[in-house]
């Protein structure tokens, strides 16, 4: 690697220093490897880590092919060919939306569920085989950051889990730090979201029936007074379950987090219904997914990705797509960056526009998916103007091309905009709830912040 940092001397000079062994950090330093440049990797944990977020999107097989990592991620994964919704109204009529029947021929019929802790270090390994220098259990405690189109370089600090404190010298810094959002709060760039707010609590467990034939992969939702519960079926036979909720209600939480999950399923008769013989395989933690983004996803020498930039909700497994495309979109304009810094802006608010794109599409979804307008919606959909389609095209993860899905979504937007003006109290007391909540604090968890 030149002079960069090498196993034998940590710290030093390199290209690229990345923070975060995430998905984005690891995608993020593999592309930029292979472009050629040289790059570190500063990882807090040890992996194979515990992280949540099982369920992954069509959108994202590209990118395995990309990085090469196609046949190990089928591996460790189970297909998913779609996901299936309920309600308590009708909790014996779920509903079912098929990636095949996403409106652009070229979006993937599956994805797959993978535990993130293989997941995860499967690609950080990735990005060590392609000639990344990672550096596991190195907790970056300093940046001083300088505008590379005057000839300054980013100074970073780390220390290892033996104390030692390492220096290096960059040209780019990559912020991948996850929840940690390590440099959104140094510069003062992160804010909360004042749409919308959810915590969480979840577990693993084992004997929970998984449905017939090719759908026994495919992730469950199940919607309930305060929130949506899903189920996702792991390779091994364990089941992802978990409930996101309105702060509120996780706030009234009184007795320990196994009791807690179990009294929330309770309150959904078909999710709980099919957890009898349950058996939990893991530990139930809770905690507070505050939405939040940076104010800028960029600046002279830095770049942000991944939920270092932004985290919304995970309702349609949209977390490590965001963070994966958004890191090919960043490894491309750091590139471009580091050829050319005088046109660095220009390459960095191209990157930045792309990435609010698919975060803003996924988002309108998610603000409005408690509702009882959009519940209705998704359990009786019409096809007029193709609108099924381009709701699947999305939650296949489609949302960055601008294509006729993006048409039919106008459209469907147009449809539940119709609905709410048709329901309008009970649409205003759902906007109260959703309001109140967005201001409602929860630091709740035993889950650590760790990267996506």
């Amino acid at each position: 690697m030149g002079d960069t940092a090498s196993a034998s001397v940590p710290g030093g000079r390199c290209q690229v220093l990345v923070i975060g062994g995430g998905p984005a950090g690891s995608t993020i330093a593999a592309r930029l490897a292979q472009k050629g440049r040289e790059v570190v990797l500063l990882e807090k944990a040890r992996h194979p880590r515990f992280h949540i977020g099982e369920s992954l999107l069509p959108m994202n097989l590209p990118l395995f092919a990309e990085l090469g990592v196609a046949d190990a991620i089928a591996q460790i994964g189970i297909p998913k060919y779609g996901a299936e919704f309920t309600i308590p109204e009708a909790p014996d009529a779920p509903r079912t939306y098929y990636f095949e029947r996403a409106l652009n021929p070229d979006t993937p019929s599956a994805a797959y569920e993978v535990r993130r802790s293989e997941f995860d270090h499967l690609l950080l390994e990735n990005s060590r085989r392609l000639g990344v220098h990672v550096l596991e259990e190195t907790h970056v405690i300093d940046v001083r950051l300088a505008d590379p189109a005057r000839g300054g370089t980013q100074q970073v600090t780390a220390r290892t889990a033996d104390g030692e404190t390492l220096a290096f010298e960059a040209d780019f810094v990559v912020d991948a730090s996850g929840r940690d959002t390590f440099l959104a709060r140094r510069l003062e760039l992160k804010e909360r979201n004042a749409e919308h707010n959810s915590a969480a609590i979840f577990g693993h467990f084992d004997a929970v029936p998984r449905r017939p034939g090719r759908d026994a992969g495919n992730i469950s939702i199940y919607w309930f007074r305060h929130g949506w519960i899903w189920m996702i079926p792991l390779r091994d036979g364990a089941m992802s379950v978990g409930a996101v909720c309105f702060p509120e209600y996780l706030k009234t939480r009184n007795c320990p987090p196994e009791d807690f999950l179990w009294q929330t399923l309770e309150l959904c008769p078909p999710a709980f219904a099919r957890m009898q013989g349950a058996r939990l395989a893991s530990p139930v933690n809770a905690t507070g997914n505050f939405s939040y983004r940076a104010s800028t996803a960029h600046g002279p020498g830095y770049l942000l990705v991944g939920d270092a930039f932004a985290f919304v909700d995970p309702v349609f497994s949209s977390g490590v797509y965001i963070a994966m495309s958004g890191a090919f979109r960043g490894a491309d304009a750091v590139d471009r960056c580091l050829d050319d810094p005088a046109r660095a802006p220009r390459y960095l608010r191209a990157f930045e526009r792309d990435v609010r794109r698919g975060v803003r599409r996924f988002s309108w979804l998610i603000y409005r998916f408690n509702s009882p307008v959009m519940r209705r919606l998704f359990m009786a959909p019409s096809n007029a103007l193709r609108m099924e389609q381009g709701v699947i095209s999305l939650l296949a993860g489609d949302v960055y091309r601008t294509t006729r899905a993006q048409w039919s979504m106008l459209a469907f937007q147009a449809a539940y905009y119709a609905h709410v003006a048709l329901t309008l109290p009970a649409s205003i007391r759902f906007w109260l709830r959703r309001r109140r909540n967005a201001r409602v604090r929860f630091t709740g968890g035993t889950t650590p912040e760790d990267e996506a």
